[in-house]
C-alpha cells in the first residue's frame, strides 16, 4: 500500500495494491475509487484532502508489517 500526496492539486491516492485501474467509480463527490478490470479495488483518490483528512500523521494499528520503507 502506498499513500501519494500531490500538493498541486491537493489530492492524496492511496494505491492499495499494484494493479492497473480499469475503471473509476464516484463513491462521493471528491472521492474516486479505482478498480480493476475484475472490479476488485486497486486505489482511492481523495480531492481537497487536506480538508478532508489531517496529512500531518499517519497511523498503523495491529497491521501484519514485514517491512516499512519511508521516502521523503
Amino acid at each position: 500500500m502506498k499513500f501519494h500526496y500531490y500538493p498541486d492539486t491537493d489530492s492524496l491516492y492511496i494505491e492499495l495494491v499494484d494493479r492497473e485501474s480499469a475503471d473509476s467509480i464516484e463513491a462521493r463527490p471528491g472521492i474516486v475509487i479505482d478498480v480493476d478490470k475484475e472490479g476488485r479495488i486497486v486505489g482511492i483518490d481523495i480531492e481537497h484532502a487536506s480538508e478532508a483528512v489531517d496529512l500531518s500523521r499517519l497511523e498503523t494499528e495491529s497491521l501484519p508489517l514485514k517491512n516499512i520503507q519511508m521516502h521523503a
